[in-house]
């Protein structure tokens, strides 16, 4: 949420609650919480007052795909004035639920939400409140278009060939940022973001310390999340990598930013529901719901990812690595460098996006890889994908000869330490000497020679990429 509106949707919430004698929560259309109403009430209080959901839904700060598709189930999505949800004590909603529709221009942006007592607001006063959330909606509409103009201009940076287009393209990203563009920021690269559609990234106030955000390509048909995250320190990238593991958990819900898998702070229901979501509502039994490449070379130059870099890639498909050098299973994120301004962010971005593309290819930098982590990645992440896949390695890497190239990784990451490579692989020495000379006959190098070794062992690196 914007600092400029946060105070005016909590003095908004405030006069619903006051206008209903109940607590009022807001949440966007996502069911992210954006405020709640300072409403004292003693029976409110009343521990025996609240469910188990509800209670769940103070302490917790997810909301599942399962809670948002059974409170749309009551039309939610398409109401112009109140809806009463009845209560549902076989999924441990004890109190009925009263939701407002939160629309400007017939759009619906959000929902305020309330318990709903006996005999409960009149419809007096309910037509009053709806008054109020017409204001509430006119706000997240004006902000809701705020932030998609962000995310035109951060994507139009991180797109724009160098030169006079990527200058113009700052500028106006500069502009758009106002005062915040001059601090300290590290743009983050989540890769790969399950979902095409610009609609299904999360909005930047789902994110803590999110300037901006957009939807990239990534590969010829996947895409990535790019994000600006501020910073209070260069040598503190705590928001960042919060950011990050709460992005990843939404990513891994398989149906993408807008597919309501633990979707951001707002919600409502379940064990994994959000705080104070919905007036904590939500149905207990679905608990089990849903949780929470680069660009293609204009941005600064870091190539596309092959592939969704799940565990078994390094094994039967690219024919290296053991068990723990696996790429990470599923989504991973990359964080750059934090620099200061906005001169440098496609500079930025090459590194965000290598630095996911190492974590997919190497799980122990992930699942969030910082540039500066990456070790031999950041010159590898650099290389053309003619140049990386060298033809030393090709036979090498054919599935029939899978253990001998896991054998090679193994023995060039031990630094040709054989007695480690051996006991790493679970084999005798003598094995690990055996498969060696086999290795030099398919590729015709020395492994005694150390730009031969460093040749394959950079084939390999870069196969996984």
């Amino acid at each position: 949420m914007t600092s400029e509106h946060r105070g005016d949707y909590e003095e908004l919430v405030d006069e619903i609650s006051e206008l209903l004698g109940a607590p009022a929560t807001l949440e966007n259309r996502d069911f992210e919480l954006i405020a709640f109403g300072a409403y004292d009430s003693e029976g409110d209080l009343d521990p025996s007052a609240l469910d188990p959901v509800r209670t769940r839904s103070i302490l917790t700060r997810r909301s599942t795909a399962a809670v948002r598709a059974w409170f749309e189930g009551f039309g939610i999505t398409r109401a112009t004035g109140p809806v009463r949800i009845p209560p549902t004590p076989e999924a441990g909603v004890y109190r009925g639920r009263i939701c407002l529709p939160v629309r400007h221009r017939g759009v619906v942006h959000g929902y305020v939400w309330l318990l709903d007592d006996d005999p409960g607001p009149s419809e007096r006063q309910l037509t009053a409140a709806m008054g109020v959330t017409a204001r509430i909606g006119a706000l997240l509409a004006d902000e809701a278009q705020h932030g998609a103009d962000l995310s035109r201009e951060l994507r139009a940076v991180l797109t724009a060939e160098r030169g006079w287009q990527s200058d113009m393209a700052v500028a106006e990203l500069r502009t758009a940022l106002g005062p915040r563009a001059d601090g300290l920021h590290a743009l983050m690269c989540v890769a790969p973001w399950p979902s095409a559609d610009p609609d299904d990234a999360p909005s930047v106030r789902a994110v803590p310390g999110a300037t901006a955000l957009c939807t990239l390509p990534w590969g010829a048909t996947a895409q990535c999340l790019a994000l600006l995250i501020r910073l209070r320190s260069q040598d503190v990238l705590a928001p960042a990598t919060t950011a990050a593991g709460r992005l990843l958990e939404r990513a891994r819900g398989g149906s993408g930013a807008g597919g309501a898998a633990a979707r951001g702070a707002g919600g409502s229901g379940p064990t994994s529901t959000a705080s104070r979501g919905a007036g904590g509502s939500g149905p207990g039994k679905s608990a089990s719901g849903g949780g929470d490449g680069s660009s293609t070379g204009t941005a600064g130059g870091a190539r596309p990812a092959g592939g969704t870099g799940t565990a078994s890639r390094a094994g039967t498909a690219s024919g290296t690595g053991t068990t723990s050098r696996a790429g990470a299973a599923g989504p991973a994120a990359g964080v750059a460098t934090p620099r200061s301004g906005l001169a440098d962010l496609a500079t930025a971005w090459a590194e965000a996006s290598a630095a996911a593309r190492a974590a997919l290819a190497e799980a122990r930098f992930g699942p969030v890889a910082q540039w500066a982590s990456i070790g031999p990645f950041r010159l590898l992440t650099a290389l053309p994908p003619e140049v990386a896949h060298d033809p030393v390695a090709r036979t090498l890497l054919a599935p029939v000869h899978h253990e001998l190239a896991r054998t090679a990784e193994v023995f060039l990451d031990c630094a040709g330490q054989a007695a480690r490579a051996a006991a790493e692989l679970g084999i005798h020495r003598q094995t690990l000497y055996y498969r060696l000379s086999r290795i030099e006959k398919l590729t015709g190098l020395d492994l005694d020679d150390g730009e031969d070794r460093l040749l394959l062992h950079m084939a390999l690196k870069a196969h996984r990429l």
